[in-house]
């Protein structure tokens, strides 16, 4: 089994799973019949020695995540269309992206640090009203998973998370990838997204809350200032507490983020992690070189 950690992505009735050099998108189409789709990864940054930098390489990987991401659902939402050129992209992808993400950053960020100006007049002291700040960021985290888990659409999405979690972890214990095998393991992962933005959300508390309270317009641009910082802290930790998991401290530390996973993920159906080991297979055998034909018989053994 190679040391590389493969990890991915749930999509549109589909799974996308990311390798050393390439990535696979397998994705269940109407009628049955699962279609795939692999490239290399190509990225300038994800090549350049820059772009491997510990705290740097955490906004590489979370962009091209995001940038791969959107392009699976554009690759997923044409198979479900079930039109005749399948494309992987689109052109108004990058618009629609930064779209994404200053909604993100509007809702997660800029929010909370508008709410907490509403009343901080109320807090005496600039400690309190940072960490009252922190847990109104978290609380709308947790309430915006919470509803979009509710959602049925999202569910099935959730429930192919699953199965990319559960592909992955029978990868890594070293068992066969068949149905019946990845079945038998947890929908939770230590390197899960999830977890992650967690993450960004506890470090962002525990750092704010050292910035005093200056200017509500200089507040508010610390934060922006402090978002890709806090990315990076972030990824550092999460391979590191996956690294590390076997020790009982780094367990009960990851703990709150494997729980939250609850949230993001359902129990797959047969199907769904037939399309998720197909991914991963099809991913294993472009970074092994080797033929598609040849990915059926790849397995983690």
């Amino acid at each position: 089994m190679s040391e590389y950690h493969y990890g991915g992505q749930a999509i549109l009735e589909g799974v996308m799973m990311r390798g050393r050099q390439n990535v696979s998108v397998a994705v269940r189409a109407p009628s049955g019949k699962i279609v795939t789709h692999r490239e290399p990864l190509d990225s300038p940054l994800d090549r350049s020695p820059i772009g491997k930098l510990p705290f740097v390489r955490g906004l590489v990987m979370l962009w091209d995540t995001l940038a791969l991401g959107y392009r699976a659902l554009t690759f997923s939402a044409n198979v479900a269309l079930e039109e005749e050129d399948v494309e992987f992209g689109g052109g108004m992808m990058w618009g629609t992206l930064l779209v994404s993400l200053l909604f993100g950053v509007g809702l997660f960020f800029i929010l909370p640090t508008f709410l907490v100006g509403l009343v901080d007049r109320f807090i005496a002291s600039p400690f309190l009203s940072n960490l009252v700040e922190g847990v109104i960021r978290i609380l709308i985290f947790l309430g915006y998973l919470a509803a979009i888990s509710l959602l049925p659409d999202i569910r099935r999405v959730f429930a192919y998370h699953g199965a990319e979690h559960k592909t992955v972890n029978a990868y890594e214990a070293g068992v066969p990838l068949e149905v019946t095998s990845v079945q038998r393991h947890t929908t939770a992962h230590t390197r899960c997204g999830t977890s992650f933005l967690l993450v960004v959300m506890v470090i962002f508390v525990l750092l704010t809350t050292l910035l005093g309270r200056p200017p509500f317009w200089q507040r508010l641009l610390w934060r922006i200032i402090l978002i890709p910082v806090v990315a990076g802290i972030s990824y550092e930790w999460l391979k590191f507490s996956a690294t590390h998991y076997a020790h009982p401290l780094m367990r009960w530390l990851t703990a709150p983020g494997l729980a939250l996973q609850r949230f993001s993920t359902r129990e797959p159906s047969d199907d769904m992690v037939e399309v998720a080991i197909v991914a991963l297979r099809d991913v294993i055998a472009a970074d092994m070189g080797v033929s598609e034909a040849a990915a059926d018989a790849i397995s983690a053994a």
